[in-house]
């Protein structure tokens, strides 16, 4: 039994279609993406005064004097995902969910630029001197902001379904588990944040999906750059 469990990894590892350096750099930046968005975030979380991670979502941190580091964290790790979502696409490619899983991925990241773009509006006491609370009136680039995040967290939402079929139908049933556990538990989280509350539970329960999502993006990303082997190069005479 050994040696037959032993042939069949064996021959499977050699079905594995080997992948270009690219690829596997387009993949990088989906490892990449999740910890610079974490680590920027969550330093200025720490550092900037009134910012309270129980009643404030991180989007909020680009208002004030130093707003233009969250904008820059969020175009930057949006981009970085639209990069990956390319990987995705040629790393999948052919097979089930090699298209769809692929887009919905890449409009989470431009999901994530325009949230950069548009500013979400001052709130619940940050910056400082803001009254709490929701703004009575909110502004056009504020609106803005929850409509492009919303459309991107959506798409990520359903790019989890989508690679979690993917992954059952090739036999993974671990991280297809583990890839609709996410889809499911950031809609839910999602659900919580949009209905306007900020109460500690729904904020810090969308913060925890917020990592939860970056975590799949990465371990997908990781799984996708073992089961595609580098391109031996091409040698010329």
């Amino acid at each position: 039994m050994p040696k037959i469990s032993y042939q069949t990894e064996h021959q499977e590892s050699q079905r594995r279609p080997a992948t270009s350096s690219a690829t596997r750099v387009l993949l990088a930046c989906g490892i990449a993406a999740g910890p610079l968005y974490l680590l920027v975030s969550y330093t200025q979380a720490l550092l900037r005064p009134g910012f309270d991670a129980a009643h404030n979502d991180l989007s909020v941190l680009a208002n004030g004097d130093l707003g233009w580091i969250q904008t820059t964290n969020l175009i930057l790790t949006g981009a970085l995902t639209i990069l990956s979502a390319i990987g995705f696409r040629r790393a999948l490619n052919p097979g089930r969910g090699a298209i769809w899983g692929p887009v919905l991925v890449g409009i989470y990241g431009a999901g994530l630029v325009g949230a950069g773009i548009f500013t979400a509006d001052p709130m619940n006491g940050f910056p400082q001197g803001t009254p709490p609370g929701h703004p009575t009136s909110g502004s056009l680039h504020g609106l803005l902001h929850f409509f492009t995040a919303g459309v991107g967290f959506t798409a990520l939402i359903a790019g989890c379904c989508v690679m979690a079929r993917r992954f059952y139908s090739s036999g993974n049933r671990r991280l297809g588990a583990f890839s609709l556990a996410t889809g499911v538990l950031f809609l839910a989280a999602f659900a919580g944040i949009a209905s306007g509350s900020t109460s500690a539970v729904i904020v810090l329960s969308f913060t925890a999906a917020v990592v939860l999502a970056w975590t799949w993006l990465a371990i997908t990303a990781v799984h996708l750059r073992r089961s595609h082997p580098l391109s031996p190069p091409v040698r010329t005479s």
